[in-house]
């Protein structure tokens, strides 16, 4: 259970301390894998009766271990076959721009990941549209406008080899 250690105009650190044992790691890792599987079905792929199978999810969801469940979409299918990563930089770094820009970036769905980084770029943003037309738009009437941005670079992905991929679940 993440444990606020810390908090800065609004930013909270979490205490990363992990109670879990085998069976715990066990689940978490199942369900990464098939987050539609039914507790009996759970149970049995990790050596559990269903009760107490049932009590340690509702513990691990109770204690944020379990953040939710959701469906995998294919980009592809729904016609948004261009990736682009976008490293963003300010003109100034100051709080309130920070804060105005993490607050913009959560209206706008092209963006599908955003990271406040170190290096060149104070951001770096994953972004997910149909095709290079509709990134130009995005970034012409989107981020172009945000007047704390000072400098855009955009890296297009060519190929993606692995997305996605489950959290590797240790002991700690």
């Amino acid at each position: 259970m993440g444990n606020k250690i810390a908090e800065n105009d609004g930013l909270v650190a979490e205490n990363a301390s992990v109670n879990l044992d085998a069976l715990d790691i066990r689940i978490l890792v199942a369900l990464q894998e098939d987050g539609r599987l039914s507790n009996v079905e759970l149970a049995e792929r990790v050596g559990l009766s269903p009760s107490p199978c049932l009590r340690r999810v509702k513990r691990l969801e109770e204690e944020g271990y379990i953040a939710g469940y959701k469906a995998k979409v294919d980009r592809r299918r729904l016609g948004l076959g261009m990736t682009v990563f976008v490293g963003v930089k300010f003109d100034t770094h100051r709080d309130a721009n920070a804060r105005a820009f993490q607050e913009a970036v959560q209206t706008f769905p092209e963006v599908v990941a955003c990271h406040m980084v170190s290096g060149e770029a104070d951001f770096l943003l994953e972004v997910v549209v149909a095709d290079l037309a509709a990134y130009d738009a995005f970034l012409s009437r989107t981020l172009l406008k945000l007047p704390m941005v000072r400098d855009i670079r955009s890296n297009f992905a060519i190929r993606t080899v692995k997305s996605e991929g489950a959290l590797p679940v240790s002991r700690g």
